[in-house]
């Protein structure tokens, strides 16, 4: 090969023409323009699940009708959670960070089976577009909220099988994208990359791909005999038939509750690349994360019960599961020990990634803790299905994975588009969403424990203090929200260009082009030191 040809620029994944226009993107292959089809949909699907949100909170500010009657409030509440569950919180940070950067900080040039990759896509959109398509057909919006629980899941007049449908039809997207990462994960590591040499973000998004596989098949075959039941009266559920609804509940929450660390563990690993990076030191204690990310994957599995504590389990049950729901909590506190050691005496570099990253440390460790009074049965029975469980869960799944999937936009923009967005407005934009998002959910835990039940579309006078808090909290949300999207999108545009690592990181995605050239290397990298590892 000549110098001139070993020197020239290869073509960036936009610039290649196998196919034009539309094309280009849907028949796509390449990991990277996968990642950036999911991210379009999720963010799409999360403006309608946030307005959604929005909605509601404005009904809930007074006691009484407000803006929308109780069956509307019961349709717009069950479609935020699905939009927000299995649309943008289970599949967003592998689905769109995974797919990009995955097979990049592991030296590959692209994930192990290219073709599944793109069929996990058209899948999710297909399950998208069927559940949706529940709001608009049939009897009406579905009703149940997005757990669907037995019997109304089948007892209901609404439209509810098109939305267990789609909610079943994500599940296959899921299992692929978890097999894709297991195989590449496996096989394709660069010459060089031990286990213990690969990124945390990497080792987070294998610990999700294990749950993915193995969990969710699961919720799939609840969801089908919730289908079964509605259509064919089969007994699996329903009482009248020798069924037991609360069979509908442990095989739920068996996929349920490990669906939260498949939400929360690339989360964790977006924060475990952020932290060592702004701060410029390597990461501390890089194997007690390793472990403390596999342990919260294969504890996960035992813990569903908690969620059931008022069901009328045995006593021996009630005591296993509140013993190894405050048990899982010990490998998540390794690791925020862990991100405070990093930042430690760090030389810190002020950034929006890190603001972002040390918010999620703040709002995780709130959720975390308010966990512990849902794990502890005697706290348990009094606060169960009221407003302080809505924001304990909005705390972790919100508060973490929000939280985490925002600072893993700003954090990887530059790569992704080769452009750098305004910090001030980024800095502004998010110093909003935090205070909007506090002053949301914070009220929940009072109004909670004074006993405000989740889920209703009207409260009695004494609870219109926290509400009228709480609503107006959505609007300041909402506000900072606007500013970061309408921010990333104007600079992804007519940003200016960014330096190929603008923050001095350590991991191989920064030793690319940006954006990447369709097959990422020009050369196979050969890694001979650890990640994270700073002079």
């Amino acid at each position: 090969m000549s110098s001139q040809e070993h020197t020239r620029k290869e073509p960036s994944f936009y610039e290649v023409k196998k196919h034009k226009g539309i094309f280009a993107w849907i028949l796509s292959t390449d990991h990277k323009r996968i990642g950036l089809m999911y991210l379009y949909l999720i963010m799409t699907f999360f403006l309608i699940g946030a307005v959604l949100g929005l909605l509601m909170k404005l009904e809930l500010i007074a006691p009484g009708k407000t803006i929308m009657e109780a069956q509307t409030y019961n349709g717009f509440f069950t479609l935020h959670g699905i939009i927000m569950i299995f649309l943008i919180v289970i599949p967003g940070l592998p689905a769109v960070f995974g797919n990009f950067f995955l097979p990049i900080m592991i030296g590959a040039k692209d994930v192990a089976f290219p073709r599944l990759n793109l069929l996990s896509w058209y899948i999710y959109l297909l399950g998208a577009i069927i559940a949706i398509t529940s709001q608009f057909s049939g009897g009406g919006p579905p009703d149940t909220g997005w757990t669907f629980y037995a019997p109304y899941s089948f007892k209901t007049s609404t439209n509810m099988l098109p939305a267990v449908l789609g909610a079943f039809t994500l599940g296959f997207s899921s299992i692929l994208t978890g097999l894709n990462f297991i195989v590449t994960i496996h096989r394709m590591r660069s010459p060089g990359m031990t286990w213990m040499k690969m990124p945390l973000f990497p080792w987070a998004l294998y610990g999700t791909a294990w749950i993915q596989l193995l969990a969710t098949p699961v919720v799939g075959i609840t969801l089908l005999m919730t289908v079964g039941e509605r259509l064919f009266h089969i007994g699996f559920f329903d009482p009248a038939l020798g069924g037991d609804p609360i069979l509908y509940q442990h095989l739920f929450w068996i996929y349920s509750h490990p669906a939260v660390y498949i939400m929360i563990l690339p989360a964790m690993g977006v924060i475990s690349e952020i932290l060592p990076t702004f701060a410029q030191k390597t990461i501390y204690g890089y194997k007690a994360i390793v472990i403390s990310t596999i342990a919260i994957a294969f504890v996960g599995y035992f813990v569903w019960g908690h969620h059931m504590f008022t069901s009328g389990m045995s006593g021996t049950a009630l005591y296993v599961f509140s013993i190894l729901t405050f048990l899982v909590a010990i490998p998540s506190g390794v690791k925020v020990f862990n991100w405070i050691s990093t930042i430690y005496k760090g030389s810190i570099d002020l950034r929006t990634p890190f603001y972002w990253a040390v918010s999620f440390i703040f709002v995780f460790m709130i959720g975390g803790l308010t966990g512990l009074v849902l794990g502890s049965l005697a706290t348990n029975v009094h606060v169960h299905d009221t407003h302080f469980v809505v924001a304990h869960f909005h705390f972790i799944v919100f508060g973490g994975v929000g939280f985490a999937f925002f600072a893993a936009i700003h954090y990887w923009f530059p790569k992704i588009y080769g452009r750098m967005y305004d910090e001030t407005w980024a800095n502004m934009g998010w110093l909003i969403f935090f205070i909007g998002f506090l002053t949301l959910y914070l009220p929940m835990f009072y109004l909670g424990i004074a006993g405000m039940p989740r889920r209703y579309f009207d409260y009695l006078p004494e609870f219109h203090g926290g509400n009228i808090i709480s609503s107006l909290g959505a609007i300041v949300m909402i506000s900072g929200l606007v500013i970061i999207l309408f921010n990333l999108f104007r600079s992804a545009r007519i940003g200016p260009p960014a330096e190929k690592d603008p923050w001095k990181g350590r991991t191989l995605e920064w030793t690319v082009d940006s954006p990447p050239s369709l097959e990422n290397f020009k050369e196979e990298p050969e890694i001979t030191k650890g990640p994270y590892e700073y002079q």
